[in-house]
This record gives structure tokens, sequence and C-alpha cells, in this order.
């Protein structure tokens, strides 16, 4: 168990702006049923420290529901029952966070290298009571081949060539990448496809989920593995022939 932690709404410096995040959305019961009032005291952790602590842009507020929260939510409908998920550049949870709440029977690690948003996760998981979480500091080079899971998420982290690079290591055989995109979805997997069979990719998709929840619908780049990828350590080096000194 770890120590208790401040609620990051307490630290910040204040409000950090006039844009004002809205009521939450009706839709917002409907996906986070008994965690939805969590739900909202994320949306308020985001929009308040979040803002301040330089995890989420001030403009991002209003639109916070939409754009991010619910945006992220409806991933769930991809994954299924009980299984273990890394999302990598957590950032400020987002999604694992969100899919924590949303899918309580989810398994998540939050995956991220920068210390002031790794303290940040921690103490929204603490506030929140997320049993299902935990949070790893660190690059997802450095966890390939010792961490597994069924599914890898990320969210506005990279283009999908390297994104995949990162990911597809930390997957068990028959998992899966599933990468929230916009627009560029279908020119990235275009582009990519070549690199992502060479990685060992046997299927990818560009799907959207949650139409009659979000508007636009989430779009999500689907990338599967069949065998786990095999990680090769560093090469070592051999010891340069010395010539002896006459």
């Amino acid at each position: 168990m770890r120590p208790s932690s401040p609620d990051p709404a307490a630290s910040g410096g204040g409000e950090p702006t006039d844009l004002v995040l809205g009521p939450a959305p009706e839709a917002v019961l409907s996906v986070f049923g008994a965690r939805a009032a969590d739900a909202t005291r994320y949306a308020e952790i985001l929009a308040g420290p979040g803002v301040t602590r330089g995890l989420l842009g001030p403009r991002e507020v209003p639109r916070l529901w939409e754009r991010h929260i619910l945006n992220c939510a409806v991933v769930g409908e991809l994954l299924p029952a009980d299984i273990q998920i890394c999302d990598v550049g957590s950032g400020a949870g987002l999604p694992g966070i969100v899919l924590a709440l949303a899918r309580p029977d989810l398994s998540v690690t939050l995956l991220e290298p920068l210390l002031r948003r790794t303290l940040f996760l921690d103490e929204v998981i603490d506030l929140l009571g997320l049993e299902n979480v935990r949070v790893l500091r660190g690059r997802a080079e450095e966890f390939a081949g010792k961490e597994r899971f069924d599914v890898v998420t990320s969210r506005a982290v990279a283009p999908l060539d390297r994104l995949a690079g990162w990911s597809l290591p930390l997957l068990r055989a028959d998992g899966e990448m599933v990468a929230l995109k916009g627009g560029s979805a279908e020119g990235e997997l275009a582009e990519s496809s070549e690199l992502l069979a060479k990685l060992g990719a046997t299927r990818w998709s560009v799907e959207t989920v949650g139409a009659g929840i979000v508007e636009p619908p989430t779009t999500v780049i689907r990338v599967g593995i069949e065998q786990e990828i095999q990680v090769r350590g560093p090469k070592k080096q051999r010891p340069r022939n010395r010539r002896q000194g006459r």
C-alpha cells in the first residue's frame, strides 16, 4: 500500500484560468456507472491542478469532457474483460485512469517517464481509491521483454512508426496495441504498414468507437501480434586488441 498522498487539488496555486469546466454530460452516468462521481472528481482535478501543474492546456478545460474524458472512455468498448493493459506515456492519465474508472475489471499500468507526472498520477490514484491501477516510472523501451500486457494503449504520444516500436514488445502473445488517433490515422497506417510487419505485427486496422456518446467518435488504430516479440539485449562490444609497447 502506498503512503497517503496529498490531494492534488490542494496544490498548484488556485484557479489557473477563467475557462470553466462544464457540468458532466448525461453520458457520464451510462459510461462510468457507479464511478461517475469519481470521473467528475477526476475532471475537476484535471481542470484545476492538472492545468497549473502543466499537464493540460487551459484552453482544453471547457471541452474536457467530450474531447478528453469521454473520448478515452469509449475505447473500453474494444477491450475484453479482465485483462491487463499498459498505458504508454500516460501523462495526466489519459486514457489509463479513465479506462480504469469506466472498466473496474481491468488491471491498468500507467507507464510514464517524467517524475512530476508520476507524482501527479500517484496522488490521483490514492484520491480516487483506484485499486486496479499502478504507476511505473520509465520509458517503454526499459520494460520491453520484462513486462507483458494484453493491450497497450496510448494517446497523442508519437507517430505510429515509433509508437509501434515501443508498444509491441510489451505485448503478450495475441496482444494488441490500441492507439487513439485523429484524422491522420488512415494516412499513418498506410505509411507504416510495411514497418509494422517487420516489427512482428500480423493485423492492423482503423476503427471508430463511441458513436452516440461522443462527437466526433473516437478514432483508434489497432495493431495485433500473434507471437511475443523477443527483445534483444545490447550487443557486447569486443575488446580492441592493443599492441604491446616496445
